[in-house]
């Protein structure tokens, strides 16, 4: 499975507010109907399969045109099940499937006529009857409503997701009422481009992911060259990920090229809405260029310049512009000018690796990305800290300064990844062997090997190798004798004097 990680653009002028308040509505409505939505999903589930079984041993019985439907729809998607039902010498599955093998017709016309109309009643009442969107019936409120309906948790969070990557930083292009009022129309378009493929479909609708199918389409036209960080999850042994970066031109039109494969092929029934995806795609690109080229997108970018002005420094909104222009060295020069002038601007940090990454230098951009990553640990930012050494090892950094190696190693530790952290320590002292940390890091690898991995061999190797390490390390001999002994399961000598203190923020037991 590909999801996008993360783009270039992360990093916007001002908080998205209202991305963070769709997020939000979205989560609090999911909560509010998800429960419900199941308990009457489960009740109409029965209702459905006895006018199925009802069909299958009575198929002269009279049905309305939902039922009819229903009936259709389920004989057409699975007809080797229908025949096992309508098999004359298959056995009951309750007590009311074999009352009803025995029924004369007025009876199962009556009981078709009771099945009907408590399922007609219970779907009118029903939360996605109310506030789903339905293109053989469409109610106003519903192009607004069925938004914000999801069916279960992966459905919610991977569309808050896609949200996040795609609306922020919109948010942050357009400002907060364009892009507000462009996200509720783009969910009302996405539905209406349904109703249009299917305008007498009686499956309901939800969901958000045809106003962020728009935001995806408006993103395109706006970055097209923005790099986007993939990540492919696969399974030998055990979860893995691998990360890679494409550009939103290449990206974005291969997925609508999914969408469009999947919904000719899964139509109306296939479970998923992709025609409107497709038509939310289509609505996004277009806003987006009548927005940039018919000015409105320029004034709106004025007006938030004005209003963050008074906070963002010069050179930043500078450096900002010149790299929208791809003009990439006045960009760096301005941002090294603000760094001379004040050394602890995160922002200017921040912003270089992006400039050289754009620019294509990346001997630059690993340098930059040893700087950032230094100053977040510096400002005891462990998360922001890791997420720059990632970046750093997807673009092939091998040699990270070792005191901040150490110190990412031991965030992997504290969120216990034992494995990466043992295999960060062997890399830093592979790296740096004539390094007093590569010791440290030797001992903190053998040290998770032993009592975290269960490895004694392994930590044997590691505790032999720091023994045999040309780096002064004589305050350290008793511990590493120590992590000899326990690696070949000697045991501890009785205790004759009180130990000694541990090195301080030096070794973990």
């Amino acid at each position: 499975m590909i999801i996008p990680l993360n783009h270039e653009n992360m990093h916007g002028r001002r908080w998205p507010y209202v991305t963070i308040g769709i997020i939000a509505l979205n989560a609090i409505f999911f909560l509010a109907t998800h429960w419900t939505m199941e308990s009457e999903g489960h009740q109409m589930g029965e209702i459905q399969e006895q006018i199925i079984l009802l069909t299958a041993v009575h198929p002269d019985t009279p049905m309305n045109a939902a039922e009819q439907k229903l009936v259709e729809s389920f004989r057409h998607s699975q007809g080797t099940l229908w025949s096992l039902l309508a098999a004359p010498d298959r056995k009951p599955f309750n007590a009311w499937d074999a009352q009803m093998h025995t029924w004369a017709e007025p009876r199962c016309e009556e009981e078709m006529s009771r099945l009907g109309a408590q399922l007609d009643q219970m779907q009118a009442e029903s939360v996605l009857g109310r506030y789903a969107f339905y293109p053989s019936r469409r109610v106003p409120v519903s192009y607004l409503t069925a938004n914000f309906l999801h069916g279960g948790w992966l459905h919610l969070i991977f569309n808050m997701w896609f949200l996040w990557l795609a609306g922020a930083i919109l948010e942050d292009t357009w400002g907060r009422p364009l892009y507000a009022a462009f996200y509720l129309i783009s969910g009302v378009a996405a539905l209406w481009g349904y109703a249009l493929a299917y305008p007498n479909g009686v499956i309901p609708v939800i969901g958000a992911s045809g106003a962020i199918a728009s935001l995806m389409g408006a993103f395109l036209v706006r970055f097209p060259k923005t790099n986007i960080q993939l990540g492919f999850f696969y399974w030998i042994l055990r979860p893995r990920l691998y990360r890679f970066k494409a550009p939103a031109f290449a990206v974005l039109p291969l997925w609508l090229g999914v969408q469009l494969l999947a919904g000719v092929r899964a139509g109306e029934s296939g479970g998923v809405a992709y025609w409107a995806h497709i038509g939310g795609f289509g609505f996004g690109l277009v806003m987006a260029l009548i927005l940039r080229y018919s000015g409105i997108e320029g004034k709106a970018d004025q007006a938030i310049e004005e209003k963050v002005g008074w906070s963002a420094d010069p050179r930043i909104v500078k450096a900002t512009d010149l790299l929208e222009k791809q003009q990439f060295d006045a960009a760096v020069s301005e941002l090294k000018a603000l760094i001379a002038e004040k050394p602890t601007s995160v922002d200017a940090y921040e912003m270089l690796p992006s400039v050289y990454l754009r620019k294509g230098d990346t001997q630059s951009y690993l340098q930059a990305m040893e700087t950032i990553c230094q100053l977040h640990l510096k400002l005891h930012n462990s998360e922001a800290a890791w997420q720059d050494y990632e970046d750093y090892l997807h673009a092939s950094g091998a040699k990270m300064p070792a005191a901040s190696w150490l110190e990412l190693c031991r965030h992997a530790e504290n969120i216990h990844q034992w494995g990466r952290a043992a295999s960060e320590y062997e890399k830093l002292a592979e790296a740096w062997p004539q390094d007093r940390n590569s010791v440290l890091a030797l001992i903190s690898a053998g040290r998770i090997q032993l009592k975290q991995l269960g490895q004694p061999q392994q930590a044997l190797r590691l505790y032999i190798a720091a023994q045999n390490s040309p780096v002064p390390h004589h305050d350290w001999n008793d511990t590493i004798r120590k992590g000899v002994d326990a690696a070949m399961g000697k045991p501890k000598p009785p205790a004759t004097q009180p130990a000694s203190p541990p090195l301080a923020g030096s070794l973990r037991s």
